[in-house]
């Protein structure tokens, strides 16, 4: 065997080379840690005029091959750029990082007014995921929550309706005792406890003034066995120096409640409620009921809802009648009781709701002039909006066209305040006077941005909806498509870039259009992304959403293998780099596509389930019977959970697998992934496990989050033959089994100022393997006895030599 060193001298031969850190390897190690490089694709700089980049932007409903045109014409105009750079898709540098989602970002919920003064929730990785009230004062957003308090209820798991604002007066779920907590609605003001200390967990509250109380879904943890779900009432007056007065049970009987919700004046109570086996997006019913002179509930009724029938949100108008949603139709539409008859509002094949996993949330409420706010999501356009629905006629209009998705909202006397982004703007707060709507952008006034980023439009990636074929007679299911998108490079000419594919969690859930930097991270890198809904999601109707019944683990899986397929057959993605990653539920579709089908090349599992039977028999109240409708009842069905569980098959999998978990998962304990991930280090597959401590189901602590994003990055670089590199700041992630190298590759020996680097002469695979101080002397081509390659042969030794330095 022949070995070679090249010198530092050969290197500086090369105008355009210079030693950075980029070749010198962060840490000492036989791993690729913080500067793998793989170059199958040599790559040349492209330059010319800029005769300007202004192209037509596809749109919803464009075919496939519509799509790959745009593509083709984008990448000739961004190749006759100057600046603009070919290299392999995947390799591109960004200018968005993830400690730009991090410590950029922040989360926006809940807008709420008293009066005409505007408060919201803002969720915050850089301080542990804490959930803060915020005010908009004299033009300037003010923090209200003291820094020892986090706003979030723990009811359902999920929590949601965690504060409420009533004349000058917050009242909300601190997340630690879980306790609620009145306090003036000014900074520097000490909470005041309402309920006493124990096991009891609230959310979703509403003010009776007239008796002064909170009305609201409790949760009682003090019992053995499941806890107990109740509206009850609870004081908001307490004298000094008494105890603070258990809440007093209004509604029971039902083993969940959610939306209590009063009339204007006060006399009416209606709620929503339901029942084992059912999820709310199968089986809910709303009701009402007569508050007495001691505020009891009495004179209940059923308005709506029951088997095959899900309903929320009931609201009351200014005349005392009640207004609700209900899929009744096949979609979550606006209906009305009238003389105890249902009759819908506005019925369209569209959706004003999501499913309700968490409490709190009003999909739509009323304008002073009687019209309903609401949002408008339709399957077939990527996003929702928001709309004003009048229930006299049926008419829908259009109210902020300049944002293509739309969050929470709120009204005043005076204003509209709502949630809205687009795939290039991040989501913000804004608000404007009524009479504005509908309003232009110019016209609305930003109280909060949940991103401080500035991210030219040419390095984010417009999404387009695509229905496509799932392989099952006169099926069809849905994906978000967003291409690669950047304004410095395009990729080689005749090269297709990789394909992520994202799984949604849930599963009754569905992927969003809002601003995304999580996607946008892989698009500017040169990845292709399709977030998947698949059948059993949510925004398509009742139908697709029944899909999933008894089939989870089957038609998801078969959706997001068909999704990729489908896109590989288009001619949009390299079908050899097809990853797949997911979340939770999103997790497990990941593992049955990696154990059960032969599709992608390599997957992500992010606290994935891997083990149904677990989750089956031990899991939180809410979701403690999901499984009966989306796989069976158990354990009468016991030998169907086993066939769908990926680690009672982890003989089958033979692709990369990357594993992200909290130490202190509930849901999805630490010793599923530990068992997934040892079978697949013992097969000799690239793996890799990183555990996060104190965290749980889901990552909400900055570096955590950070290192799961880059780590997924490295780990699919890595397994695709790609440059892959780790933030200087972080910790590099563990990969098993992983040999940087082509199989019997011919390899070159580099010292550059005392770093002793090996090289791969096929892939470009860069790697530090020793390190002595330089002496000054000079290194020649030499031969190396010592160290372990593949054979190069004299007569190509210096065409071998000249090609490394080029590559360099």
């Amino acid at each position: 065997m022949q070995r070679i060193v090249l010198p530092l001298l050969f290197a500086l031969l090369t105008p355009s080379f210079a030693f950075t850190p980029t070749i010198g390897l962060r840490k000492s190690s036989l791993l690729p840690s913080a500067s793998l490089h793989r170059h199958r694709t040599p790559f040349a700089r492209l330059r010319a005029s800029r005769p300007g980049l202004r192209m037509q932007e596809v749109q919803d409903g464009d075919s496939p091959r519509e799509i790959l045109e745009w593509s083709k014409k984008r990448e000739e105009k961004m190749a006759k750029a100057p600046d603009v750079s070919s290299l392999p898709y995947g390799e591109w540098d960004s200018p968005i990082t993830s400690k730009d989602i991090t410590d950029g970002t922040i989360g926006l919920g809940s807008p709420t007014f008293d009066g005409e003064d505007l408060y919201w929730l803002e969720s915050r990785p850089n301080e542990g995921g804490r959930q803060v009230i915020v005010k908009m004062e004299g033009g300037e957003p003010v923090d209200l929550t003291p820094p020892s308090f986090n706003v979030r209820s723990r009811v359902h798991e999920y929590g949601g309706g965690d504060f409420i604002v009533h004349k000058g007066i917050i009242y909300f779920v601190n997340f630690v005792d879980q306790r609620i907590y009145a306090q003036l609605a000014f900074p520097g003001i000490d909470p005041v406890p309402l309920t006493p200390e124990g096991k009891l967990r609230f959310s979703d509250m509403t003010v009776d003034e007239a008796r002064g109380r909170l009305i609201c879904v409790v949760e009682d943890h003090s019992g053995e066995g499941e806890p107990r779900n109740y509206i009850a009432a609870v004081k908001t007056e307490t004298e000094e120096g008494s105890a603070v007065a258990e809440p007093e049970v209004l509604m029971e009987g039902d083993d969940f409640y959610a939306s209590p919700r009063l009339s204007q004046d006060g006399d009416q109570l209606a709620w929503v409620s339901w029942r084992h086996p059912n999820m709310p997006w199968d089986a809910t019913v709303v009701s009402k009921g007569t508050l007495d002179q001691s505020g009891k509930v009495v004179n209940v009724k059923k308005v709506a809802g029951g088997e095959n029938e899900s309903t929320m949100n009931p609201t009351w108008d200014v005349f005392g009648q009640l207004f609700f949603l209900s899929d009744r139709s096949g979609w979550y539409n606006i209906y009305r009781e009238d003389e105890g008859q249902v009759v819908p509002v506005k019925e369209m094949q569209a959706e004003f709701a999501g499913p309700m996993w968490k409490l709190g949330s009003k999909p739509f409420t009323f304008l002073p002039d009687g019209r309903i706010l609401c949002n408008v999501k339709e399957p077939k356009v990527a996003g929702s909006r928001l709309a004003a629905l009048d229930p006299s006629n049926g008419q829908v209009e259009n109210l902020a066209s300049s944002y293509s998705h739309v969050g929470g909202f709120a009204v005043s006397q005076e204003k509209i305040a709502f949630l809205g982004g687009s795939a290039r703007q991040p989501t913000e707060l804004v608000f404007a006077p009524i009479a504005k709507f509908p309003a232009k952008k110019s016209e609305l006034t930003v109280a909060k941005k949940s991103s401080k980023l500035e991210i030219k439009s040419l390095y984010l990636s417009e999404p387009r909806s695509i229905e496509f074929p799932t392989g099952r007679p006169g099926q069809t299911a849905w994906m978000i498509f967003y291409p690669p998108q950047n304004a410095k490079y395009v990729g080689p000419p005749g090269s297709l870039p990789p394909l992520l594919v994202k799984s949604h969690g849930g599963p009754t859930a569905a992927t969003s259009t809002a601003f995304n930097l999580g996607i946008q991270f892989w698009t500017s890198r040169g990845y292709a992304v399709a977030d998947v809904d698949y059948s059993g999601s949510s925004g398509y109707g009742r139908d697709y959403r029944e899909r999933l019944k008894g089939k989870w683990g089957i038609y998801d899986v078969e959706d997001c293998c068909s999704a990729a397929k489908y896109l590989e057959q288009e001619g949009l993605v390299d079908g050899s780099k097809m990853a797949i990653d997911g979340g939770s539920a999103g997790g497990y579709t990941t593992l049955c596509c990696l154990t059960f089908k032969d599709t992608f090349k390599a997957g992500c599992s992010s606290y994935g389930i891997g083990d149904l039977e677990t989750l089956a028999s031990d899991t939180h109240k809410f979701e403690s019977r999901y499984l009966d409708s989306l796989v069976g009842p158990y354990p009468e069905m016991k030998e169907e959970y086993r066939n769908r569980s990926p680690i009672n098959f982890v003989e089958q999998l033979k692709c990369p697998i990357a594993f992200f978990q909290g130490a202190d998962d509930r849901v999805v304990p630490l010793n599923q992934a530990e068992a997934m991930h040892k079978a697949v280090k013992e097969k000799g597959i690239l793996t890799s496990l990183t555990v996060f401590q104190s965290e749980g189901h889901g990552f909400r602590r900055a570096d955590n989050i950070r290192t799961a994003l880059d780590g997924e990055l490295f780990f699919f670089n890595a397994a695709f033959g790609l440059k892959a590199t780790m933030p200087g700041d972080l910790e590099e992630i563990v990969m098993d089994n992983f040999d940087p190298f082509l199989p019997n590759e011919l390899r070159g020996y580099v010292i550059i100022d005392g770093y002793e680097l090996e090289c791969g002469l096929e892939s470009g695979v860069v790697r530090q393997i020793g390190y002595e101080e330089p002496d000054g002397s000079a290194y020649f081509p030499e031969e190396r006895g010592d160290q372990q390659g593949g054979m190069i042969f004299k007569e190509k030794k210096s065409e071998k030599i000249d090609d490394m330095v080029e590559w360099l």
